[in-house]
């Protein structure tokens, strides 16, 4: 069955938001039923009810006896553009802020930055992926040893930094410090930090950054300087990029629990090879050691 429809004030297209106007056969353009309109642009009905309700799609006209509702071909235009517009991450009430006077360059120029935060979060996340796959080999191959590792005289400098990614930010301070005192680093060297909570810290991280020296110095500032008493650690070692650690991380505490050990005193992560003298991230080393005593 089909009708016609008296457009008010001329129009020729129906807007978005258009009220409906009630069905009389005086109408000139073809409308369709619900249910036909909805099997035409392959929606539900539900979901034209839904954008109704929404007032993003009205119906072009009810029948006032039965409430049978009526779309016009026009309005399939429509409807294929609020999709498209949900399809590109737009929610419903975007939608209607554009058919609705809203500034549109700001509406999609926000709507631009969300996506660029989201690709680059995401690719973020795909190199972490890349790079667990290609250093796989490497940290299965990487065993578990337990062995001691000597009494060590170090400068030291407390810190406490706002997360891991600022780790390595404090240390040409104390580097600076040391060349105040004359310092000389011992051989081989052993550069490492301490975690100096107890457990994982998502903010305010304490560490304690440590430089195997020749000798104790005075106190200088923040520099200090301490003997550290031999202790019996598990040590593993970790290839590449410091986002991959906490696999390596995951292999040794498995082990030390399997095996019967207990984590005796702070976890130490011993600095190799890195930035410093790598440009190849593939090429980073470090050594993670963790005091431990038979449980």
């Amino acid at each position: 069955m089909t009708f016609t429809e008296n457009h008010p004030g001329g129009e020729k297209n129906m807007k978005m938001n258009e009220t409906h106007q009630p069905c009389n056969p005086k109408q000139e353009k073809s409308l369709y039923r619900i249910g036909i309109f909805a099997a035409m642009n392959h929606v539900t009905i539900k979901t034209l009810r839904f954008y109704e309700e929404k007032g993003l799609l009205i119906p072009a006209c009810i029948q006032e006896d039965n409430g049978y509702r009526y779309y016009t071909l026009d309005q399939s235009a429509v409807l294929q553009k609020i999709n498209s517009l949900k399809s590109a991450g737009f929610t419903l009430d975007e939608i209607h802020a554009l058919h609705n006077g809203g500034n549109q360059k700001d509406i999609i120029s926000q709507r631009k930055a969300k996506i660029l935060d989201e690709i680059a979060r995401l690719t973020s996340q795909l190199a972490v992926l890349e790079t667990c796959g290609s250093q796989d080999v490497k940290m299965l191959s990487s065993a578990v040893t337990l062995r001691n590792i000597e009494n060590v005289t170090v400068a030291c400098m407390d810190e406490t930094i706002t997360s891991y990614d600022c780790l390595f930010d404090a240390m040409p301070e104390m580097g600076e410090l040391m060349e105040k005192v004359n310092c000389i680093c011992a051989v081989p060297d052993y550069c490492f930090t301490m975690y100096m909570d107890d457990g994982y810290q998502e903010e305010n991280i304490h560490v304690r950054l440590c430089q195997a020296v020749e000798e104790e110095k005075q106190a200088f500032g923040k520099l200090q300087f301490e003997t550290l008493e031999e202790i019996q650690a598990a040590c593993i070692y970790h290839h590449g990029s410091y986002d991959t650690l906490h696999h390596t991380y995951a292999s040794i505490l498995s082990w030390i629990e399997k095996n019967g050990y207990q984590i005796d005193g702070q976890i130490r992560e011993s600095y190799i090879d890195g930035v410093w003298n790598q440009e190849d991230e593939n090429s980073w080393l470090t050594e993670i050691q963790i005091p431990v005593r038979k449980g």
